[in-house]
């Protein structure tokens, strides 16, 4: 499968090192062209090149920049973007652990409407570190089954499992609830401790 990155910091690099070993082929895209080429030289990508052409080289898309700079990212790509599939693992978390995107659409309804992309939320609700280490299951929002089919590939190529939480119109309970377990995780707390193992029934 051909994947463009936009986008060369942690979740770019975790994220694509996996595609790359499971045999994609991997571009990197950013607005600063020698940090893409680099983390594209680092991982074994197969090249770095604009925003523009690396939203038109793949099958998918990842985006993988702070939700701050994603509406910017998305426009500057322009109309490469548009039909293709588009996966959003940006978080729209501010000071607090509060959603910046409180009260609105969610981060990933407003990417796929500045993008024309069909977008998948999926990959946001953990750090970079948990990626490059053991990938759990990890929940898709999302409208469109051939997009989704498509991530639920990429998902199990890095050793995870895709689990299906419906449509896009839930991006904002995935967001929200991941906003909570940061706050959680950065306070000391083990989230897992609120969700044990149901007992087996006999």
């Amino acid at each position: 499968m051909r994947i463009g990155i936009l986008g060369n910091g942690n979740m770019a690099e975790a994220l694509g090192t996996h595609w790359v070993r499971a045999g994609h082929r991997v571009r990197i895209g950013g607005r600063a062209p020698d940090k893409a080429a680099e983390l594209a030289r680092r991982i074994g990508a197969e090249g770095a090149g604009t925003l523009a052409d690396v939203a038109g080289f793949g099958d998918a898309t990842l985006l993988a920049v702070p939700y701050g700079s994603a509406l910017d990212v998305v426009r500057a790509a322009g109309t490469a973007l548009e039909g293709r599939v588009l996966i959003d693992c940006t978080n729209p978390v501010g000071p607090g652990f509060l959603l910046t995107t409180d009260g609105g659409p969610s981060a990933a309804q407003r990417i796929a409407e500045a993008s024309g992309a069909r977008v998948v939320k999926a990959f946001n609700h953990c750090a970079d570190s948990v990626w490059r280490l053991a990938p759990p299951a990890v929940p898709l929002c999302g409208d469109d089954e051939e997009a989704l089919e498509t991530v639920r590939t990429l998902v199990r190529d890095i050793g995870g499992e895709p689990l299906d939480a419906g449509g896009l119109e839930r991006a904002g309970l995935l967001e929200a609830t991941t906003a909570f377990l940061i706050g959680l995780w950065l306070s000391g707390q083990d989230p897992r401790a609120m969700l044990p193992v149901p007992p087996t029934a006999v």
